[in-house]
Order: structure tokens, then sequence, then C-alpha cells
């Protein structure tokens, strides 16, 4: 017999979390525990970025509250049943994998859990005024980050332009990697000509220029861009292999971003790669502002896929109230302590 609980956790910004598609001052994560007749028990995490998540609150609300004693159906059939609900499915997938692991909080055992090998990471810097985002790039070169994400496309351009060539006076791609997010703040007409200006300053990539939906824009853009793209949002709510392989093969990217509560877990993400594989298309995976449950899960599971490049799971400092954890970061580097104990978020 298989139970199930839960707690709601609204996650609150140490700061403004400034995108082109708004600014995030809070957040909400569903902390679900499963346990069995045996005394085991799983925590995962659910966690969605309100506007963005296909997930929505009141029915994670509803569906949660209505699992109780009947937590034992989902095990088989939770995929399929919450297709349409990818952080729901993302928390389900790491609470079972929770339970039946070598302990609540080691998901995946590896040389990382044991504390002896991390997982390398970028620095995030989030949109603000031009003196702020300076401010926050001084202090990631400052923890010794090798490469740094900037979200773009809420300010004016040139001012983020300068911002970059700031960095680039200083810092050669020898040295420093540069990475932008536009979250699809550029408008079709506008994007190429922002990418040959982008690409001027030796940038790794940028991740989805256009808004989602576009296929034949991004597959323009792909083509001619002198600066290599990142599919993000672009990946939400394409389900089905056959249409994620259409998505592929029509818009051609560079690089594809996993984000697993955004796409549905592990297994779908999986999925995504093999694809992108086949195509020759590079791959890193990013955490989708989960708390520190959520994320060492991610974490974990990133860590055995053997991706030398810089992940996007720095997330974890972001939130005032996150629930206390092993995960650290030493430069950019991102560590677990196994001696440490997490914070039990039922409490």
């Amino acid at each position: 017999m298989l139970k199930a609980d839960f707690t709601k956790h609204i996650l609150k910004f140490n700061f403004p979390g400034g995108t082109s598609r708004g600014v995030l001052y809070e957040k909400p994560s569903w902390y679900l525990r499963l346990q069995d007749d045996k005394g085991n028990t799983g925590i995962g995490e659910i966690s969605i970025i309100p506007g963005l998540s296909l997930d929505a609150e009141e029915e994670l609300d509803q569906i949660l509250s209505g699992l109780g004693n009947n937590a034992e159906s989902i095990q088989d059939n939770y995929q399929t049943r919450f297709k349409h609900l990818p952080a729901l499915r993302f928390g389900i997938e790491s609470a079972l994998l929770s339970l039946r692991g070598k302990s609540t909080y080691e998901l995946y055992p590896s040389r990382f859990c044991q504390g002896d090998d991390a997982v390398k990471i970028n620095g995030l810097i989030w949109m603000g005024d031009i003196p702020n985002m300076n401010r926050q790039i001084e202090l990631k070169l400052e923890q010794g980050f090798t490469c740094l994400k900037m979200k773009i496309g809420a300010l004016n351009f040139e001012d983020e332009i300068q911002v970059l060539k700031n960095i680039r006076k200083n810092y050669s791609k020898d040295v420093l990697e540069l990475r932008v997010d536009a979250n699809g703040a550029f408008s079709p007409n506008e994007a190429l000509s922002k990418l040959d200006q982008l690409a001027m300053l030796d940038l790794h990539s940028i991740e989805q220029p256009v808004k989602a939906g576009q296929w034949d824009v991004m597959a323009d853009l792909c083509k001619k861009t002198p600066l290599p793209i990142a599919l993000d949002e672009e990946l939400i709510g394409i389900h089905e292999v056959s249409e994620r392989t259409q998505l592929l093969d029509t818009i051609n990217p560079q690089y594809i971003i996993l984000k697993p509560s955004l796409i549905g877990g592990f297994d779908s993400s999986l999925e995504w790669i093999k694809l992108a594989q086949e195509r020759n298309m590079g791959w890193w995976v990013t955490s989708a502002l989960e708390g520190n449950i959520g994320l060492n899960a991610i974490a974990q599971w990133t860590y055995t896929l053997n991706n030398s490049m810089s992940q996007g799971l720095g997330t974890g400092q972001v939130f005032k109230n996150n629930i206390d954890s092993p995960l650290y970061l030493k430069g950019d580097n991102l560590y677990y302590n196994p001696s440490k104990q997490w914070a039990n978020p039922f409490l």
C-alpha cells in the first residue's frame, strides 16, 4: 500500500527575478511525500512558474488533495494520466525514485552524492537596471564563474549590448563563456539583426530569441544565424515523439535545453536528448526555479549524463526560504555534502 501526502510552500525570491516576461517575487511549490508499508519514504517537488508552466496551481491543489491512500494507482499510469501536467509528472517521478533509492534524498548514487565530484554550472545574471546587472556580473566573476548566462530582452537593447561589451573588454571567450537568454523577446523582423550584433561579442549561444510556436520563423533563424540558437520554451507542451521529431527536423536548432519540471521529468528529457543526439544537436540541463528538493533530484540526474558543458543549476540561491540542504557552491561547481542533514519540509 502506498500513501501520499503533501505540503505547499510559497518560495520567496531574495530579489526581484526579472525576465522579459515580467518580474517574479514568489512562486509555488508542492512537496509530495510517498510512504510504503515497509516504512520507506520518497519525496519529490512539484514546481511551477506561473505564466510559463502548463500546470495550473488550482488543478494541482485539487489533484494532490485527492491522492491520500489512493497513491498506489499513480505508479503505473501517471505519465499518461497527467500528460498535460509536466511539473506534476516530474514531482511524482522524482518521489518514486526517492522512494526506491538508497535513501530519501539519494536518487542516483554516484560520486556526486558521495561529495567527491561536482556539476559545473553557469552563473545567472537576472534582468535589472544596468548598475544592478553590473553588480551581479562582478559578484559572479569574483566567485569564480567561467560561464555566465545573462537574461536580455526587457531593457533597451543597446544598453544590454553595452553590458556585454564591457564584459568582453576584460574577459575573452577563451576565459569566459557568455550565454544570453531572450525568453522570446525579439520580434521576427528584428531577430536576425539583433543576432548579428550579439554574434560580434563572441557569445556561446542565445536561448529562445523569438516566442515559441513560430516554427517557420525559428527554422529560418537557425538556418541563417551567426550565433548558435538553443530552444527552451519551444519544447514545452510537445509530448508525442512524432511531434518532437517534427519540431527538431523543422527548426534544426544548434542546441536544446532540458528543464524537467517544464517538459515532464527525466524520462521525457532523455527522449529529447536521444532525438537531439541523433541529429548532432547539442544540449544541456537547466533547473526551472525549483527549490532545493527538486534541484537536488535534477543535479543528481544531470551528473549521470556526463555532459561536460556548464549546466544551469544555480537557482537554489535565489530564495530566502529555501529548504536547507547539503547542496552548496564552490566557485562554479555545485557539490553535495553527504554529512549534512536535510531540513524536513513537512515540519
